[in-house]
């Protein structure tokens, strides 16, 4: 069965690949969880790749063993809802910033999103990530 996975310490990518070429996501870092949301609700391998971009320690729990807490600890299953509300949240405002915002706005969300780990992410993740190139990346920060 599927599984989470804990980071800590170290940051991670969520990507996918297209047409030969890593397609970042999102980025997890300390104390945060890494997963695919579609995997963990079907229990069938997704096209997203969780993979370390720093030295990191991970830990892992089974699906299983998550329906266990969640089921039987109600802080647990609090725990649980939030996150997914959280990350809800932080789709549909990842879908409206891909939608209709700048590459320069991009950015700034993007460093909003992820504050205190914009800076250990290479600069072609964060240019996948912002659906732009590395030189429109290199000219956004160089105006910033």
């Amino acid at each position: 069965m599927y599984s989470e996975l804990f980071y800590y310490p170290g940051v991670a990518s969520c990507f996918f690949t297209k047409e030969g070429k890593e397609v970042s996501e999102f980025f997890s870092a300390e104390d945060q969880w890494a997963t695919s949301p579609r995997s963990w609700r079907s229990g069938k391998p997704d096209i997203y790749t969780i993979d370390a971009i720093e030295d990191t320690n991970v830990w892992c729990m089974q699906v299983n063993d998550f329906k266990y807490l969640f089921q039987n600890f109600p802080e647990m299953d609090r725990y649980g809802r939030l996150s997914m509300g959280r990350m809800y949240g932080y789709m549909l405002d990842r879908v409206a910033s891909l939608r209709f915002t700048s590459a320069k706005e991009k950015y700034r969300l993007f460093i909003k999103a992820f504050p205190n780990v914009h800076h250990r992410i290479p600069l072609g993740m964060i240019a996948s990530y912002l659906g732009t190139t590395q030189e429109t990346l290199s000219r956004i920060r160089s105006g910033q």
